[in-house]
């Protein structure tokens, strides 16, 4: 077991946060800062926090997920029934450098406080605040689960059978996403406090969190009018094949996106004519002939196992992966070496859980340690010094002009969605981002065509996802496979604060641009890789979209219904996973360079950052050896819940009873008042015996209602409710609407188009978004001139030789044949 006992080396160890009531988000956001060694102090009731009683749970009755949730914190309790009890929380608010507040969520008995008073003694505290909605609009106030919350934000109803009900994922996700965008916000106040600033107070929504993953299909819905509707487990609109499929031994993630992976993908197989088709050269092309394709691939896959297809992909360059059993994780080796996986204690219990993927190599998270007992101090509690020195008050602290990131300035060689997001959240929150393409190989997210009719009339202009993941950034193009545009991206990186890439781990590097370059050019710089598995795996050259960092985590085998396939949850869930991580470990890195002048690397594997949302299949399967349990739409701990048909077609609601008292309403709307009055059926474990009754009875009275009208029904007698919406939905979601979430913005040849806001605030208003995502090549001239001082002449040489431009080539067009400027 690690002994923690480096934690004072670590970059919060600093740091003082206190965590207040209980939410997953909250929870998640407190273990970010204990894994970079800040002193966490839990604050518990003497019953303690009521997510050490949800399931799944180990053989000794602990819950695994307040395990992985808990790890290398402190509790402390104060009973809020004592006559000191608020007394006591304020004393220890008024020792913090960070609260975070999880009591709108769940108030967990918390004890009363002014928190307005404490905040105004102490200016120079960071405060984060997390609800499920938000202060206003029409869902504030609503009863909600992780299911319910996942259903209005898009996140259920495209996942399952085509013609069945939706299948969802167990909980926690949203704990979890919102749990990164709460460090974020919080880690980025810490960060501009060593600039001058100091304490911010800002609200989370997991509601809006959650859109993080609905974000890209919510835009091609806007960009396409197309209605999305589910077809299919493992299937999705658009992108064919891209899914999960049996092979002779185990099952394997296949996601082929680009004409060349199909190519590569039909020449694995050896099918030359599927290859050669002319109607089957894109995915959106593809999946209008799924069933007649799969009939030619499904047999050839089955005749090789997954292991054998991963090693022969890896060859092609193709992202495939095979589809892990949680005890194929843990007899991983390279996932204990790289801290994915690390040892917990927890009462008389060894275990293993997912350790932290922000690999900084410098100042590394810390690998494992004892999840506390109610009102157990961890060993190093207590040793820190505070943020900000009162004597500094009198500089002002919360400068709302003055966004926390302001000054830093990123280089951006970064591509699709999870490197665009991760440094699209930094421009928000203030950084100077400069986006590097080239006008040979412009980012992926533009369209993979690049035949000439889709150049020649700009199309790679009017991709709404792209836009909306590049916001806020300024955009140049140097070509990197040119000594020149090497030699200028070094003159760039020499001031920067942070670079960012997410290519294949060796692509930089053998482009004259590695870590090692970029140091001695300037040694205070932080770099990450975003590479899928890390670039010292074993497996450092696979491709991989999110989707395929989804298949490889474990998750898709604790999804979906006893005997069935893994299942998928998401498009592409690895992508909006990973590139908050990415922003997350920047911020930690920059803390460090900021307080010390010393620079690193980060080495983030992304299907290290989808480990987390299996973890506690992880810690339970390290204790007793035995298969996850899987229970469809059913939960370990709520009787009922599920997705249940509303009137209308393929419509639906997610329903969850949390607790007696929502049970019984529940009974009573649907009348029922004899089950709500039978003692019987008081508790979760009761009602389970008849389960399937009560869920039939549940779906005849939401089956004669429309699922708005079941919705604000079931929410008036306050119970867990909300309708499976469709991404594209969200676009005119009033509640989103009401709270300035969706903001238009103008841009060349798309005109005025919706973009999300951030899910953390400041104030009543979100972020604004301040300019539209560039142009290929808009800043080059501003750029190239103003920080690099060139003069007309040679950028007009450099356009000459292709160096720069603001035209894409297509495939067909050689270079030197157009000039632009």
């Amino acid at each position: 077991m690690h002994e923690n006992s480096g934690r004072s080396t670590n970059v919060f160890s600093h740091l003082r946060v206190v965590e207040i009531g209980s939410s997953a988000a909250t929870s998640y956001c407190a273990r970010l800062f204990s894994d970079s060694g800040a002193d966490v102090q839990k604050v518990e009731s003497p019953s303690g926090d009521p997510l050490r009683r949800s399931g799944p749970f180990t053989p000794r009755g602990q819950s695994a997920w307040f395990a992985f949730l808990s790890f290398n914190k402190s509790s402390i309790i104060i009973d809020p029934s004592a006559p000191d009890a608020s007394t006591r929380l304020a004393t220890l608010i008024n020792n913090c450098d960070i609260l975070l507040d999880g009591r709108d969520i769940d108030s967990a008995d918390c004890a009363p406080i002014d928190l307005d008073e404490i905040r105004k003694q102490r200016p120079e505290m960071i405060y984060l605040e997390a609800s499920w909605f938000g202060a206003g609009g029409p869902y504030a106030g609503f009863c909600a689960t992780d299911s319910t919350v996942r259903a209005l934000a898009g996140l259920v109803k495209l996942v399952g059978p085509a013609k069945g009900r939706p299948l969802h994922a167990p909980d926690f996700q949203t704990g979890i996403m919102a749990g990164l965008w709460g460090f974020i916000a919080a880690a980025a106040s810490a960060v501009g406090g060593t600039q001058g600033g100091g304490g911010r107070s800002w609200s989370l929504s997991v509601f809006e969190a959650s859109i993080a993953l609905s974000e890209y299909q919510m835009f091609q819905s806007f960009q396409c009018g197309d209605l999305m509707h589910r077809i299919g487990v493992n299937r999705f609109s658009s992108v064919f094949p891209w899914g999960i499929y049996e092979t002779r031994n185990g099952w394997l993630g296949l996601s082929v996106g680009t004409p060349a992976q199909w190519r590569a993908f039909c020449d694995m197989l050896g099918l030359p004519e599927l290859r050669d088709d002319p109607r089957l050269v894109l995915g959106e092309d593809r999946s209008k002939h799924m069933e007649q394709i799969e009939r030619q691939f499904i047999p050839r896959l089955k005749t090789r196992t997954a292991q054998e297809w991963f090693a022969e992909g890896l060859n092609r360059r193709l992202p495939i992966v095979p589809i892990p059993e949680i005890s194929n994780l843990l007899q991983d080796a390279e996932k204990t070496r790289r801290g994915a996986l690390v040892p917990v204690v927890f009462g008389e219990e060894e275990a293993l859980t997912v350790g932290s993927a922000q690999r900084l190599t410098l100042t590394p998270p810390l690998r494992g340690g004892r999840v506390p007992s109610v009102g157990e101090q961890q060993v190093f509690a207590n040793s820190r010094r505070p943020l900000i020195s009162r004597a500094s008050q009198a500089h002002g602290f919360s400068d709302a002009n003055r966004q926390p990131l302001q000054g830093i300035r990123i280089i951006d060689f970064t591509m699709g969605w999870a490197g665009p997001l991760c440094t699209r959240t930094l421009a928000d929150l203030g950084a100077d981002v400069i986006k590097i393409e080239a006008i040979q190989y412009p980012d992926w997210m533009r369209g993979v065509d690049r035949r000439a009719a889709y150049v020649d009339e700009r199309k790679y202009e009017k991709v709404a996802p792209f836009c909306t993941l590049n916001r806020n950034k300024r955009g140049i193009t140097l070509n990197l496979r040119h000594s020149q545009g090497v030699a200028l991206a070094k003159r760039l990186l020499a001031g920067a604060d942070i670079v960012v890439d997410n290519y294949s781990a060796d692509v930089l590097p053998k482009l004259g641009l590695g870590y090692d370059v970029i140091s001695a050019l300037n040694p205070s710089v932080v770099m990450m890789s975003m590479s899928a598995f890390g670039t010292d795996s074993i497996y450092r050259s696979c491709r991989a979209y999110g989707s395929t960092l989804e298949q490889g985590s474990g998750l898709p085998n604790v999804i979906g219904n006893i005997n069935g396939p893994p299942v998928m949850s998401h498009i592409a869930f690895g992508d909006a996973v990973g590139g908050l991580n990415g922003c997350a470990a920047v911020l930690v890195a920059l803390m460090h360079a900021r307080r010390t002048g010393q620079g690193q690397f980060i080495d983030l594997a992304q299907i290290e950052c989808m480990m987390p949302f299996a973890a506690p299949w992880i810690t339970l399967h390290s204790i007793d050896g035995k298969a996850p349990k899987r229970y469809g739409n059913r939960h370990p701990d709520f009787v009922p819940h599920g997705c249940f048909r509303c009137a209308g077609e393929d419509n639906w609601i997610v329903i969850a009873a949390t607790d007696e008292g929502m049970w019984q309403r529940l009974a009573l709307l649907i009348g029922r008042s004899d089950w709500a009055a039978d003692e019987s059926l008081k508790t979760s474990d009761a009602r389970r015996e008849i389960e399937e009754v009560i869920e039939t009875v549940v779906e005849c009275w939401t089956f004669s209602r429309e699922p708005d009208r079941a919705m604000y029904e079931l929410q008036a007698a306050r119970v867990a409710a909300g309708v499976a919406r469709l991404p594209g939905d969200l676009l005119n979601d009033h509640h989103l609407k009401s709270r300035a979430f969706l903001q238009e913005v103008e841009r060349a040849f798309i005109g005025r188009h919706p973009q999300t806001a951030m899910p953390i605030r400041e104030g009543l208003r979100p972020h604004a978004i301040y300019t539209a995502a560039p142009t290929l090549g808009q800043h080059n001239r501003e750029i190239l001139s103003e920080l690099l001082n060139l003069s007309d002449a040679e950028m007009a040489q450099l356009v000459s030789d292709d160096i720069i431009g603001t035209a894409m080539l297509s495939e067909e067009e050689p270079e030197n044949t157009r000039k632009t400027s």
